[in-house]
């Protein structure tokens, strides 16, 4: 894992980037990448793979915790805040993204506790992952995350929105994506005034 710098809020600000599609061709993906684009100054977004974590299963658990999923941990407690992209399958959030946040969420020292986290999405679909992105929000209600509440961002019609290699071409939801960034990084810059540097 990084050892980061004791921070403050004129330093880089270090975010961890989560998507939760392990499709190659992923809309989820392609718009976590664009926000790797569109950071503004003085912040960093390093994405995490999701794959190699395998399904939750507290046997194996009581044993430790599977290498992927302590990095995954350990990575998300050093990260000063969260990006996470998610599709919707059947209404809700996918069983991938899910099954890590179970994973990353089991004691001790679950480190989505007081964490800035941001999220939006895109599916084909006119809802723009709407009601998995309301999912997600009341999963870190129990988990203590502070996640941002405006802007949402809900990539309606995907297909319309990026070229064939992947690339992020809508303006507006560019637009979007830049001030949801801004904010995350106001929300952490707050964070760090209030509870002091990470530990």
């Amino acid at each position: 894992m990084a050892s980061y710098k004791e921070q403050t809020p004129n330093s880089i600000h270090h975010v961890l980037g989560i998507s939760g599609s392990l499709r190659k061709a992923s809309f989820n993906t392609a718009a976590l990448r664009a926000a790797q684009e569109l950071t503004p100054e003085g912040m960093t977004i390093e994405i995490f793979d999701l794959a190699p974590i395998p399904l939750y299963n507290e046997d194996v658990r009581e044993k430790g915790f599977p290498s992927a999923v302590q990095d995954f941990r350990n990575r998300i407690k050093a990260a000063d805040g969260l990006l996470i992209v998610t599709p919707e399958y059947n209404y809700s959030v996918p069983g991938v993204l899910k099954n890590a946040i179970d994973w990353a969420s089991r004691p001790p020292d679950q480190p989505f506790d007081g964490k800035p986290i941001a999220i939006m999405g895109a599916s084909p679909s006119f809802l723009g992952t709407a009601r998995a992105q309301y999912h997600l929000r009341q999963f870190f209600i129990y988990l203590n995350g502070l996640i941002l509440n405006r802007p949402e961002i809900m990539i309606a019609n995907a297909p319309s929105k990026f070229d064939g290699e992947g690339q992020l071409t809508d303006q507006k939801t560019r637009e979007l994506i830049r001030d949801l960034l801004n904010q995350l990084k106001l929300q952490i810059e707050q964070n760090q005034l209030v509870h002091g540097s990470k530990p």
